[in-house]
């Protein structure tokens, strides 16, 4: 079926009825005592939105007069009378009900009461679907293409590309019917030229090309070309960018793959690249919850619940007022950057629809084509209800990850595939649908990389090779023994460049994996290139890079041995601050303000609340600042997992210093002192250091300005990683108490500032083999 162009058609207001899901979601099992009933389409919608949101959802009847809807007995058929009413939760709402419903329900009365019969309805029957139907495509017309392979129905607009319409589990389009076709289901990119304002590009394709067609897999292609020869006419807003999007129907799969090959030959003009990325933007009516993870699933607001509520410090943060839908939701904080993740736990996230019962997921079977490493930041999804796949943005790092190309400069990189993953059933819970679509990513991520994908620029696996050693730590302060394993380590391949420049890097590919406990790591499924051998491991400061250069040939194997990571060290530990894993997670994080709460995030990642940079004012008055003392303080009740500016009574900031105090014994002057300072995060931010005179008008150390990952802002708990190793003369510390003062400089908003990772005081360096004596 041809997907018509957006109409107004059944129009309403759109509500999300209450659903609790406060911290953990804690499923419910449905009642014993419910029997099944299948109602019509319309009649489905509105009970889901009274379900539990667990069990298929009930209905609610109540009766004008005694006796008016009296059943006994199972099975038949029943009309319900016209005093039978819909009820929704508060007792609001009231609408007649004039429809059919079959199958199964409880022996049932109506007095006088007002609730009449709590009836367990079958929000969606178990599709009847062939699962070895061939794959179909057809061409009504000149404006689309639809493939069906039995499970699922989707329609591209033609030529231009776009996802327009997914008809599945007895809804009619899981997309949005009444946006614009290019406002569906599409891909963008945030580009600019050199000398101009960024600009938004959908990316709309110019031609189709059918790639494959058989009764097993259809792959079809949409390109967008860049004309030279117009550039002078609309050089400003045609990006230089040659973009082919193919899309992979397969034979009884529920889903389908999608995926681009971006392209600059040789010659080209200077172009920028701030972020590409895959939107899906699903039917309102329908889609109301939304899981990331585990611990992070929930009834989400409305548009509407949005634009009725209080703007906040920036437009992506909402107060959603006592009008919202959804009363569970009133009085909370909204904003898109509370779900962020990082790369590499954004393997599967979607949303799901109670009635019917189903779930619309992107899975992510590799981050090989996703830029700045694991631990890189981004979005998931927000409220809309959109679902997002980032493939490149610069969010929690700012413009270092820019993609620049040169005058000239050539390049090409594939982004994907990911699978867009469709399930659902007639009985079939949230907690069902999550468990699947979580079994789903497992099953993708084992067959990757893909070996049915038709562009000679996706290598199979026989074209890419693997990569195996051992990594170890050299520390001997840590430990006495020679050599440390370097447990759980972070090991990964990407474009030769400087120690941690993997952070940064965009145009390439990176591979990265987790070392087990001994420090052995294999790194498989690499594309042919060239690369260094970069890693990071928990509890050690610093980046490893390794130099020699490392060649991936189609079908080789390279085998590294033992690799010795040396991390920066002068002397001794003295004492030391926080825990070295690249964030600021073990600090002391506070409460939010009682008015500006997300109840999903007061049991797990309580850094994602709103407004905690202002807390810090709250606990540290009168220009009295965080004061730490050595061997006394906690660092996860006592140091603030951010050092941001002050807020002042008449609305402006200042910048705030911290103190480290503590004890020296046995001060030297043989040798100097290392101040080992780790930073999680810096958004124009300028730390100064003074040791043991804070009225110095010229620090002994500075960063200069420094970061903008915005971190702060955006509920991240970091960004960029920066290590400085701060020499300290000896003639700057003394015999017993010293002070190290952090001052913050920069003022300009409550978000500059930085994130602390780990602090270290080392002694001047010794013979270390007299240590061991």
């Amino acid at each position: 079926m041809a997907v018509g162009l957006p109409t107004l058609d059944g129009e309403s207001e759109r509500k999300t009825h209450g659903e609790r899901n406060e911290g953990e979601t804690e499923w419910e099992e449905p009642p014993t005592n419910q029997k099944n009933v299948s109602l019509p389409g319309n009649l489905r919608r509105h009970a889901a939105d009274l379900g539990d949101g667990e069990s298929s959802p009930a209905v609610f009847v109540g009766c004008h007069h005694a006796n008016e809807l009296s059943v006994e007995g199972e099975g038949g058929s029943l009309r319900w009378p016209n005093g039978a009413l819909f009820l929704d939760n508060e007792n609001k709402g009231f609408q007649g009900l004039q429809t059919e419903a079959t199958g199964r329900w409880v022996v049932a009365s109506c007095g006088w009461a007002r609730w009449g019969v709590l009836l367990n309805v079958n929000a969606a029957q178990e599709s009847n679907v062939d699962d070895d139907h061939d794959v179909e495509l057809h061409t009504y017309d000149d404006l689309q293409v639809v493939v069906d392979n039995g499970l699922m129905q989707v329609n591209l607009s033609r030529p231009a590309g776009d996802v327009v319409g997914i008809t599945y589990g007895g809804i009619d389009n899981l997309l949005e019917n009444h946006n614009r076709w290019e406002n569906r289901g599409y891909w963008d990119v945030v580009w600019k030229q050199p000398g101009e304002l960024k600009l938004c590009n959908r990316l709309a394709a110019t031609n189709f090309t059918i790639i494959t067609e058989t009764e097993d897999q259809v792959e079809l292609s949409f390109t967008k070309t860049w004309d030279a020869s117009n550039n002078s006419l609309h050089g400003k807003t045609n990006i230089p960018l040659n973009v082919d999007r193919r899309y992979i129907f397969r034979r009884g799969i529920s889903g389908y793959y999608s995926y681009a090959i971006f392209e600059r030959p040789k010659g080209w003009p200077a172009l920028f690249l701030g972020q590409i990325r895959a939107v899906y933007k699903l039917e309102q009516d329908n889609f109301h919850y939304m899981a990331i993870s585990d611990k992070k699933r929930r009834i989400m607001p409305t548009p509407l619940d949005r634009k009725r509520g209080q703007p906040l410090a920036y437009p992506e943060a909402v107060l959603l007022s006592n009008t919202t839908s959804n009363p569970e939701l009133r009085g909370e904080v909204d904003d898109k950057y509370q779900y962020s993740m990082e790369d590499k736990d954004i393997r599967v996230h979607g949303w799901m629809s109670v009635a019917p019962p189903v779930g619309f997921w992107i899975i992510t079977p590799s981050n090989e084509f996703r830029t700045a490493g694991p631990i890189k930041q981004d979005l998931t999804g927000h409220v809309g209800p959109t679902l997002l796949s980032m493939f490149m943005s610069t969010h929690y790092t700012g413009r270092d990850l820019h993609m620049r190309f040169e005058d000239g400069e050539p390049w090409q990189k594939v982004f994907g595939p990911i699978f867009v993953y469709l399930n659902s059933g007639s009985t079939k819970t949230r907690k069902r649908l999550w468990g699947e679509a979580k079994q789903q990513m497992l099953s993708e991520v084992n067959s990757w990389p893909y070996n049915f994908t038709k562009s000679e620029d996706f290598p199979s696996a026989d074209q890419r090779g693997t990569v195996v050693g051992q990594l170890q730590v050299d520390d001997q302060y840590i430990t006495d023994e020679k050599l440390m394993r370097a447990k759980s380590a972070y090991v990964g391949l990407a474009a030769p460049g400087g120690v941690g420049s993997w952070q940064t890097e965009s145009k390439g590919y990176q591979f990265w994996t987790q070392a087990d406990d001994e420090g052995r790591f294999v790194i498989k499924n690499v594309r042919a290139g060239d690369y260094n051998l970069y890693a990071w491991v928990p509890g050690v400061i610093g980046d490893y890079k390794n130099d020699m250069q490392i060649t991936i040939k189609p079908g080789s194997k390279v085998e590294l041995g033992v690799v010795v990571y040396r991390p920066p060290r002068n002397g001794p530990t003295l004492w030391e601050i926080g825990i070295p894993d690249r964030t600021a997670a073990e600090f002391f994080i506070p409460d939010p303000k009682p008015t500006l709460t997300n109840r999903l995030f007061n049991h797990t990642e309580k850094y994602r609340q709103y407004g905690l940079w202002d807390r810090y004012a709250d606990l540290y008055q009168d220009d009295q600042d965080l004061i730490y003392t050595v061997n006394i303080s906690n660092y996860s009740k006592d140091w603030f997992y951010a050092h941001v500016t002050r807020k002042l009574n008449n609305q402006t900031y200042e910048g705030t210093t911290w103190q480290i105090k503590f004890e020296l014994e046995n001060a030297t002057n043989d040798g100097n002192y290392t101040l080992q300072l780790a930073l999680a995060s810096a958004h124009f931010a300028e730390i100064q250091v003074r040791f043991n005179d804070p009225s110095l008008q010229r620090a002994h150390f500075s960063t200069g300005l420094i970061g903008r990952d915005n971190a702060i802002a955006r509920h991240g708990i970091h960004g960029l990683y920066r290590l400085y190793n701060i020499e300290v003369p000896s003639n700057l510390l003394q015999e017993g108490t010293n002070r190290i003062y952090l001052t913050q400089s920069r003022r300009r908003s409550p978000f500059i500032g930085v994130m602390y990772d780990y602090l270290r005081l080392e002694g001047p360096p010794h013979d270390h083999a007299c240590l061991n004596a």
